[in-house]
């Protein structure tokens, strides 16, 4: 999740630099008065605009994915916690239920966690 933050974060500097570089290139197209000096400046002013809405745009557009990105994170995290739990309570009824030692739901929970825990140490 760090490395997603890192390079979100690099995206976002990018973009930052870009927009300052376009700014600085095409952003004094004005004359003295405020006004375009000609049509020319004009349609360069209209490109301009149209390009900084398409960034920033697409700067939002990169937060709602890594805000996405990081809701999967989070769900995935909760789902293996819950796994967990799951795979320890299994080891527990499959190991301290004396009274039902030799069965088939006991030996299927033991199982259970013991491929679980494999798994999780794999993974």
């Amino acid at each position: 999740m760090e490395a997603i933050r890192k390079q979100a974060s690099k995206l976002r500097e990018q973009v930052a630099r870009q927009q300052q570089a376009v700014m600085k290139q095409f952003g004094g197209g004005y004359g003295a008065d405020g006004v375009f000096a000609d049509e020319a400046e004009a349609q360069q002013h209209s490109k301009l605009e149209k390009l900084y809405i398409s960034t920033r745009a697409a700067k939002h557009f990169q937060r709602d994915i890594v805000r996405g990105v990081e809701g999967y994170i989070v769900t995935g995290s909760k789902q293996v916690e819950i796994g967990n739990k799951l795979c320890e309570d299994g080891k527990k009824y499959g190991t301290e239920n004396t009274c039902t030692s030799g069965s088939t739901l006991s030996k299927a929970a033991l199982s259970f966690a013991k491929a679980r825990s494999m798994m999780e140490r794999k993974g």
